[in-house]
């Protein structure tokens, strides 16, 4: 039986979020011809190109800044994590060999590719979301954790 927290359903915020994203992710097509994907961004520091530095650290640190911000005008949600740092190691880990195969993450696949209708971001996204339940099946029903 799946129950629902409604005390916890915000379409308001997530549609605000939504729309958010998606006009950042166009506005930065749009102003830079480039792609909103988070770990090209990254992985752009680690090969440099004297012209796109400034606008990578720039990304990542709006990024790692907005957290701190919003702080200023309220609370931020509380941050649970149930996982130890094996696991979230071997998480990070499998994420970042996942994003190396299918050429992006979510991020640049399910927002930007989506948008563009590129058929390789669909396959990524299925591939992403479709790994994602499984996971959770497994981890919930299956093995009980």
């Amino acid at each position: 039986m799946i129950e629902i927290a409604w005390s916890q359903f915000t379409p308001g915020t997530a549609l605000t979020g939504g729309i958010l994203i998606g006009l950042a992710a166009a506005s930065f097509l749009l102003l830079n011809g480039r792609i909103a994907g988070i770990s090209g961004i990254l992985g752009g520091l680690l090969t440099p190109t004297r012209s796109d530095i400034l606008w990578r650290i720039a990304f990542l640190a709006g990024l790692i800044g907005a957290p701190a911000l919003w702080t200023l005008a309220g609370q931020l949600p509380p941050i649970e994590i149930n996982a130890g740092y094996p696991a979230l190691i071997v998480a990070g880990l499998l994420v970042g060999i996942g994003t190396r195969y299918a050429s992006g993450c979510t991020s640049g696949h399910g927002v930007c590719g989506l948008s563009r209708l590129s058929l390789r971001s669909l396959v990524a996204t299925l591939s992403f979301m479709g790994m994602g339940f499984v996971t959770v099946y497994v981890i919930r029903h299956l093995i009980g954790a």
